[in-house]
């Protein structure tokens, strides 16, 4: 299965998000989870991006959010507009960040700068720099105002 769902996804090089709708799934086990997107999320981590729609089956959810623990991987459970983390959590000192990276559609770190109290812009990428490399957000290049690297981060959804 493991197989099937990487060449899903090399198949779609243009894809960098994912959305695995659970709609008519009735029974996941942990380890289902943890040897497909699970793993999926983990390979592709910092490329491409998992989250699930129509996860509302608690038991379910909480398979998945096993699997992914385990795998210190996070991974977007979405209810319309909210947003649940299953698995790997941010860390305190970049909770609010990802929260602001949430509200938006996409964000740069002078946004969160100029929106937070006393934050460099240095400060502001290195708490999106980590929550890129950990999992929670996607981010591609773009041109600065300046003509320097500017990277824009966005959530997974």
């Amino acid at each position: 299965m493991y197989g099937a769902l990487v060449e899903f996804v090399e198949s779609r090089a243009g894809n960098i998000i994912f959305r695995v709708s659970l709609s008519g799934v009735k029974r996941v086990d942990i380890s289902f989870a943890s040897e497909t997107i699970v793993e999926l999320a983990r390979r592709y981590r910092g490329q491409k991006g998992f989250c699930f729609t129509d996860l509302a089956d608690k038991d379910m959810e909480e398979n998945w959010a096993a699997a992914a623990e385990r795998s210190k991987q996070p991974l977007m459970n979405w209810t319309g507009e909210h947003v649940r983390v299953l698995g790997a959590q941010p860390s305190q000192g970049v909770a609010d960040a990802f929260r602001f990276a949430l509200s938006k559609g996409e964000v740069r770190a002078a946004d969160y700068a100029a929106s937070a109290k006393d934050m460099s812009i240095t400060n502001a990428s290195t708490k999106f720099k980590q929550l890129w490399e950990n999992g929670f957000l996607l981010r591609h290049e773009t041109t600065a105002e300046s003509g320097g690297v500017e990277f824009v981060y966005v959530p997974i959804r």
